[in-house]
């Protein structure tokens, strides 16, 4: 189903798109943290991945939870977007020799992850609340809130140390 097909007739429809959208990119970036794990140089930068990834099992059960009060059993759709991200993360981290430069790429790619999440999941809590299903904005809201401190950590950490070292 194309985000915007004849399959997508009502709100709704277009609810449980994007919560399939985003469980198959939780389960993507649940496979692709532990590379970072192995790719970053910075210690800090380790173990923000490390933290992110046990963030991110409790997200994908979070959006098991939604799906199942919603009426629905969790599914995946593929979701080119992070397809892509993932993809150009690779590309650019397996081009740099310098461990600091690689550094800063990693941070900037997993940003490009966190923006990504955090537009998904504040348009699907919106979407929640005007579906009257305040229950599933309640875990939605909870997830897109650990999406922006991971966002804002990663920010920080980027311009505090990660791109300071590879200047």
């Amino acid at each position: 189903m194309a985000l915007f097909s004849k399959d997508i007739k009502t709100l709704n429809d277009l609810f449980v798109h994007t919560l399939q959208d985003i469980y198959y990119a939780e389960k993507q970036i649940e496979k692709t943290l532990p590379k970072l794990v192995a790719k970053a140089g910075s210690a800090e930068l380790k173990q923000g991945f490390e933290t992110h990834l046990r963030e991110t099992r409790g997200q994908i059960e979070r959006l098991e939870k939604v799906f199942e009060m919603h009426g629905e059993s969790p599914k995946a759709v593929t979701c080119p977007a992070i397809k892509g991200i993932i993809k150009e993360a690779e590309e650019v981290a397996g081009d740099i020799a310098d461990q600091d430069v690689l550094d800063a790429a990693l941070t900037a790619a997993a940003q490009a992850v966190e923006h990504y999440e955090i537009s998904r999941y504040g348009a699907l809590a919106a979407w929640a609340r005007e579906l009257g299903r305040n229950d599933c904005a309640a875990l939605l809201h909870q997830t897109l809130e650990e999406e922006r401190a991971t966002d804002e950590i990663l920010t920080r950490l980027a311009e505090e140390r990660v791109n300071r070292k590879a200047a």
